[in-house]
């Protein structure tokens, strides 16, 4: 199955930490080029993350946000040092004592003491391990979504290549006739001239003309590519750049059948060869 270089995928979870949230994006792009933002305490993930993306994608641009919405710290959370706080206020309490001051002691002023109150935090190897799971189930997601994206591209390109196939064969039923008309009317043309012609001499014109309007190769090309299309196709898997290889090639056949038309079908037919060529061609870039 073809996947598309193009989609996007969300996953978040909530941590003794706050909110931890993963974004995936990837776009159309010559080769898998990742880029990450990450909050300082998740930044020793990045190889371990580029790893993980590079095992599941073969191309495209992947940007990589993950964000932690830090929440408020909970009562539960809060921590007092007991014995520096009995030394801080015994200490207080001498000071008044000497400066005969009866003011109560501010609670709030001595959480603000250095040392007497923190809040307990989660490791940051606990917010690592859960981010890393995240990762990995948003990657998943990005995945299913390239592969659905992928199947409406695969669908496209048959219809478009079973067109070509269409074209292809109404121009090879139609040349036995365009050729036949084109001797027929030089002949008219030799004949209304009144003039004795080397038939012998004639003949050969007459077949280098016919050499020069056959199409039957680039029509035998033509096939065999569209018949490649349908391998690649079927086959799946990262087949972006021979699928845009393999357009080039049908542009090239399509413009000589243009080159050599002979009748105004023919010039049609490979005009719109190379509108169908085309529309494969821009959903090809987004192909993996």
């Amino acid at each position: 199955m073809i996947q598309s270089m193009t989609a996007f995928a969300r996953q978040s979870a909530g941590t003794d930490r706050g909110t931890l949230s993963v974004e995936l994006r990837t776009v159309n792009h010559r080769y898998l080029d990742c880029s990450f933002k990450l909050p300082d305490p998740l930044r020793a993930l990045e190889p371990k993350l580029r790893d993980l993306a590079g095992k599941a994608l073969s191309r495209g641009k992947m940007d990589c946000q993950i964000r932690l919405q830090v929440s408020a710290a909970e009562p539960q959370d809060m921590a007092v040092d007991s014995d520096k706080l009995a030394a801080l206020l015994a200490a207080a309490t001498e000071v008044q004592q000497q400066l005969g001051d009866s003011t109560p002691i501010d609670p709030l002023r001595v959480l603000q003491f250095p040392g007497i109150y923190s809040a307990r935090e989660s490791s940051d190897e606990e917010l690592q391990k859960t981010a890393l799971a995240l990762f990995e189930a948003a990657l998943s997601e990005l995945q299913d979504n390239r592969r659905r994206e992928g199947e409406k591209l695969a669908e496209m390109i048959l219809d478009r290549i079973d067109k070509v196939s269409l074209r292809v064969a109404d121009v090879r039923k139609v040349m036995p006739a365009i050729m036949q008309h084109q001797r027929e009317r030089i002949m008219k043309r030799v004949g209304e001239l009144a003039v004795e012609v080397d038939q012998g001499r004639l003949e050969q014109e007459l077949t280098y003309l016919a050499q020069k309007a056959d199409v039957d190769e680039e029509l035998d090309r033509l096939e065999a590519h569209v018949g490649e299309v349908h391998h690649t196709v079927d086959k799946g898997g990262p087949c972006g750049r021979r699928l845009d290889f393999l357009m080039q090639e049908l542009n090239r056949e399509a413009n000589t059948l243009s080159s050599k038309s002979q009748s105004a079908d023919t010039t049609q037919s490979a005009v719109e060869l190379k509108v169908l060529i085309e529309q494969m061609r821009e959903q090809i870039q987004n192909i993996e």
